[in-house]
């Protein structure tokens, strides 16, 4: 995607051949900033503290957090430690769990003399698939934003809504959510996104605002609690959101608040899709209100703000009284009967089992 007018990726070998670096996005939108990791503790400490984020990059991160751990030390206990260790930063992303497996697999019988360059070749290829699955999401979404312009008046632009982000600053390149909106956006179709701000760390209002705008999509930011409103007036055609991890059956776990904009969609006759590339399918869960690990952050995440001063400054502020008892639950869970289709890389899919499971077969297979 586009920065300053240049394509861009949030993930990528430094010149070095081995450092790998990221954008680092807790600066964003304030400042462009990258980093530069290099051990399997830099890695590890990027995902749990969002530097980098979203569950197709944390994966490709962790492939590579693997990678770097094996220059180190490429014995069977050193493989397990960074397991381990990478597994435990962020519990509900499946994407995570299946990059660990992906790298896991490629090196465990081979000699130590190998690893290394077997899980960055892995990793690399995890990071290729990955754009190329987007693009996939993208050109299965596409045909259902067509559907929807062609019912417009003439120049009568499509306004689709979508939650926290799952846009190309959450994959390698490209997005989930967003991957039909930029295919469309760039095929020429009038659209508009209602970007929600996705509290308590926003994500909406300093992430997809700032790719939209970088890449010229239309948008306008909203407050979380302002998309049943909108939808109540006939101003949302479309809602799309992406995933941290969909069951066997359909259920879709996703960034707190998402299962608010279901019902609020569901009430108003809205289409509700979940854009998810196949890793993000979970085949060995079914029940994703009873058994998907919802991530517990920390108060902070609520209890402050950070922002850009008028005179520039970028500053913390508390906004709740000292003291406050904070509940930050990470993500929510929408059932798959408020769930209109998931665009895949494969088409657009029914929320159930069976669709699920004749699409990706290898992937049901697999978790049996």
């Amino acid at each position: 995607m586009k920065v300053g007018g240049k394509s861009m990726r949030t993930i990528w070998l430094e010149p070095d051949g081995w450092s790998v670096g990221v954008i680092d996005q807790t600066a964003l939108p304030h400042r462009l900033v990258t980093s530069r990791l290099t051990t399997l503790k830099e890695a590890a400490h990027a995902i749990r503290a969002m530097v980098i984020r979203g569950a197709p990059l944390i994966g490709a991160t962790a492939a590579y957090g693997m990678a770097l751990a094996l220059r180190e030390d490429a014995s069977d206990e050193a493989l397990e430690r960074a397991y381990a260790t990478l597994l435990a930063t962020r519990p509900t992303a499946i994407n995570l769990k299946w990059a660990l497996d992906e790298i896991t697999a490629v090196v465990r019988n081979r000699p130590r003399a190998e690893r290394t360059t077997a899980a960055y070749r892995r990793a690399a290829e995890i990071c290729e698939d990955d754009i190329a699955i987007n693009t996939g999401i993208g050109q299965s979404g596409l045909p259902l934003i067509e559907a929807i312009a062609a019912k417009k008046p003439l120049g009568g632009r499509v306004n689709v809504l979508t939650h926290c982000n799952a846009g190309w600053l959450a994959t390698v390149d490209v997005g989930t959510a967003t991957a039909p909106i930029y295919t469309a956006h760039d095929k020429g179709i009038p659209l508009h996104v209602f970007a929600d701000e996705t509290r308590p760390r926003n994500q909406g209002a300093s992430l997809t605002t700032w790719e939209l705008g970088q890449h010229g999509v239309p948008h306008t930011l909203i407050a979380d609690n302002t998309g049943g409103h909108l939808m109540q007036h006939g101003m949302v055609d479309i809602v799309i959101v992406g995933t941290d991890r969909v069951t066997a059956n359909g259920d879709v776990c996703n960034k707190i608040g998402t299962y608010l904009k279901a019902l609020a969609a569901h009430d108003n006759d809205v289409p509700f899709y979940v854009a998810l590339p196949s890793p993000t399918i979970d085949f060995t869960v079914a029940d994703g209100i009873a058994e998907v690990p919802i991530e517990e952050r920390s108060p902070e995440e609520v209890a402050t703000m950070t922002g850009r001063t008028a005179d520039g400054r970028i500053e913390t502020v508390r906004i709740a009284p000292p003291g406050t008892p904070i509940a930050n639950y990470g993500f929510d869970v929408t059932p798959a009967r408020l769930v209109t289709g998931l665009i895949t890389e494969r088409g657009v899919l029914a929320a159930s089992r069976a669709a699920l499971a004749k699409a990706f077969p290898e992937r049901a297979g697999a978790a049996e």
